[in-house]
């Protein structure tokens, strides 16, 4: 980028002070026991936490030894999410902590000798600049004016600060960029979110469909073990992917789809399901709404129209719809988690949600169950302030089925073309790296550029930190309490998290920074603890427990209040506008899209460009693990899949080296090397996401493969939610180094 006002700023530049708390020895020894000095294991502790490294976050147990250093981490046998198994990325949380790269001491913004660097400030004179800049802000433009950014159990306590100083412009990327398409499609239809973790009833179902769901790389944990036990049984798998996934590879079926042709293969599926009478023709007549319409809808939407469209043969679509009908209602299209893809997202949903319904399936043994969440309690705590305005006023009623905040709208009210009178002018970002997490870098780092004011917590220093005001170090959640961990599963259940040592360096838990930010900011009324492991206490005990108890459980389930399904024969109210399944969705028309979804086609890759698809690796999540040394270890770096066809044409050889350029003439900072290999086709390229990470600060990722997000310039964007659409970037080779200077 250009220089300006805002300059990226090279942490390692600092100077020797942000470097001298680091143990040279450090990275020869971590998470490595001594065998020759056996434990005294009636020094050993154990403390309940639940896992950080995803959003699954399965409870477990942190291990300390004699030294009272972090010795292990292992599963919780209590726990639903993780049946006491941790994945690699839970046992690997330790490095996390180890991680001599990590935040150490808050830094500022300042310039020197007419360079703008970082500087070491205490924890006081970092709280002092932020309330100072925050309430000239809030006397200026007021406090909506303020915008978290947030993803993890942190950002939930500067949800808390934000409120209270008067700001509820409050989001997080894991909408927009992830799950909104899959929220609103199956609302729109059942009258229910899906959330997380997923309420699919795997124990008992007898037939599975993935349609670009990668179970075994994106490592959700219970549904991980779920699966296996489901391949185990003889489940039939049915994996729709242009790519020879994991799962796709233990599947019954793969259809190597023609990438953004979903819709029609969904929608030919329908076709056969209805025309033949396949569907649960009780349940249909009795919760669904709209069975004629779609009936008319898919008349001509033929497995022999979809066959041209999705290049998967006309028997093939119909062998496996009638292989869904035969097992159902026990016979589940699982919804995705990362599902923004196209732009027409929330429709490709929709119709998978359609499907579903189609099959009885919704609240139906071996498809989706009925959530149960605990309630908790709020610790006591005086009103907030009203606020004048939020994110959708801005949007004046565009996106109006969006069940949550959209991050990029929040990027368009900070960026200096936004004309409106809703305008953001400092962020707070907490636990996201904004540069690779929201589409089309460049406008974001325009908006950045158009701020008074960037906070950046974190615990390790990713790209965003190098554009921040102030840096404040987050100890990791080994060294913290959080909230609670209340999510909806089979049985309510809660987990805690308590801390197993102290924190390292400067570092220190989010509740603490809130804390002392809100003395700054008069307003530590709302704050009234000293530990939040009194919040947590408090809550406990109003349900029955207390932390002392959960110190040695961690986990603490409850029974059901209602029926896991749909019992035979019983009355049952969807939350949608009619009360029923809505095949034909009246909220959707009444905002003016498609009430049954329709297949547009989506532009080819030009001559010469493939199109650039991306996915996870069991060992890592997004791109905050790339240099956690114990998982750097099982993964160092992404590789570029390449069908044989592909790599002849281009002269590409196995464990080449090329760099990658996009459409809009952007070229990847870093080489990535080619893997050849028949498990994709020839229309598009495959990598991991999270890797090609350009600061230098991270010593084992830095420069390691590509970064995805760095050639996503061409964002589609969904009508109906605002999420944006990533996968329709076309990539070309590069065999030669390009002239051109990382800047990090």
């Amino acid at each position: 980028m250009n220089k300006s006002r805002r300059e990226f700023i090279k942490l390692s530049a600092i100077g020797a002070g942000g470097l001298v708390l680091a143990n040279p020895l450090l990275n020869a020894m971590i998470g490595q026991v001594n065998a020759a000095e056996p434990m005294d294991a009636s020094k050993i502790k154990r403390f309940p936490t639940y896992c950080e490294v995803c959003f699954w976050k399965c409870a477990g147990w942190v291990y300390t030894d004699e030294k009272g250093e972090i010795w292990k981490i292992e599963g919780n046998e209590d726990d639903p999410h993780s049946n006491g198994r941790f994945c690699p990325r839970g046992t690997g949380g330790l490095g996390m902590y180890n991680d001599p790269d990590r935040l150490k001491t808050p830094l500022m913004r300042v310039e020197e000798n007419g360079k703008q660097t970082f500087k070491e400030v205490s924890w006081d004179k970092a709280f002092r600049f932020i309330a100072e800049k925050m309430n000239e802000i809030k006397e200026e433009s007021g406090p909506e004016s303020l915008a978290l950014f947030k993803h993890g159990s942190g950002g939930a306590h500067f949800g808390k600060l934000f409120k209270a100083f008067g700001s509820k412009n409050i989001t997080a990327p894991s909408y927009a960029q992830c799950r909104g398409p899959r929220e609103v499609g199956f609302n729109t239809t059942f009258g229910s979110n899906i959330n997380s973790p997923e309420p699919v009833d795997l124990e008992n179902t007898k037939c599975l469909v993935l349609i670009g769901n990668h179970i075994g790389e994106n490592m959700h944990n219970s549904h991980v073990q779920e699966m296996s036990k489901a391949i185990d049984r003889g489940a039939t798998i049915i994996t729709v992917d242009p790519r020879l996934s994991t799962a796709a590879s233990k599947s019954k079926y793969w259809l190597p789809i023609k990438p953004a042709t979903d819709i029609a293969l969904l929608l030919a599926w329908m076709n056969v399901i209805v025309s033949e009478e396949l569907y649960d023709k009780k349940y249909i007549e009795q919760y669904a709404y709209g069975l004629e319409d779609l009936q008319a809808h898919v008349a001509d939407k033929t497995p022999e129209w979809a066959e041209k469209i999705t290049s998967i043969s006309a028997d093939v679509i119909r062998q496996t719809a009638r292989e869904m009908a035969f097992h159902a209602p026990a016979t589940l299209i699982h919804p995705g988690r990362h599902v923004t893809w196209y732009g027409d997202d929330t429709q490709r949903l929709r119709a998978m949600a359609m499907l579903n319904a189609l099959l009885g399936s919704w609240g139906r043994k071996g498809g989706f169950y009925f959530p149960e969440k605990a309630k908790v309690a709020s610790y006591p705590h005086p009103g907030y302030p009203p606020v004048n305005w939020t994110w959708k006023d801005h949007l004046d009623g565009t996106y109006a089925l969006a069940g949550s905040s959209i991050a990029n709208v929040f990027v368009d009210m900070s960026h200096p073309n936004n004309e409106s009178d809703y305008k953001i002018k400092g962020w707070f970002v907490v636990g996201t790296n904004l540069i690779s997490t929201i589409p089309d870098t460049k406008r974001t780092l325009e908006a950045i550029q158009n701020l008074d004011l960037l906070v950046v917590v974190d615990t390790m220093p990713m790209e965003i930190t190098g554009y921040a005001d102030i840096i404040l170090p987050e100890c990791t959640y080994l060294e913290r309490y959080d909230d609670m961990r209340v999510s909806p599963n089979r049985f309510p259940n809660v987990a805690v998290r308590v801390p197993a040592v102290k924190p390292k360096y400067l570092s220190k838990p989010s509740d603490w920074i809130v804390r002392k930010l809100a003395k700054k900011l008069k307003l530590s009324k709302h704050f009234n603890y000293e530990s939040y492991g009194e919040v947590i206490d408090w809550q406990l005990k109003q349900m029955g427990s207390s932390l002392a108890e959960m110190k040695e459980k961690g986990v603490l389930k409850m029974e059901r209040k209602t029926p896991m399904f749909i019992e035979a024969d019983d009355y049952h109210e969807f939350g949608t506008s009619t009360g029923m399944i809505e095949l034909y969705s009246l909220d959707l028309e009444m905002e003016g899209f498609d009430p049954i979804p329709n297949y547009t086609p989506h532009p080819e890759p030009p001559t010469g460009y493939y199109r650039l698809n991306y996915g996870r690796a069991p060992m890592h999540t997004f791109g905050r693990t790339a240099n956690n040394p114990n998982l750097n270890e099982l993964m160092s770096e992404n590789s570029l899949w390449v069908n044989p066809f592909v790599a002849a044409d281009n002269n590409l050889e196995n464990g080449q080296e090329v760099w990658l350029k996009n459409q809009d003439g952007v070229v990847s900072d870093f080489p990535i090397k080619v893997r050849v290999t028949e498990r994709i086709g020839k229309d598009n390229v495959y990598m991991v996401h999270g890797f090609g990470r350009a600061n230098k600060k991270l010593k084992r990722s830095f420069g390691k493969g590509i970064s995805d997000s760095q050639l996503i310039t061409n964002v589609m964007v969904d009508p109906v939610m605002g999420g944006t659409g990533m996968r329709g970037n076309f990539v070309s080779f590069v065999t030669d180094k390009p002239e051109s200077e990382v800047v990090s």
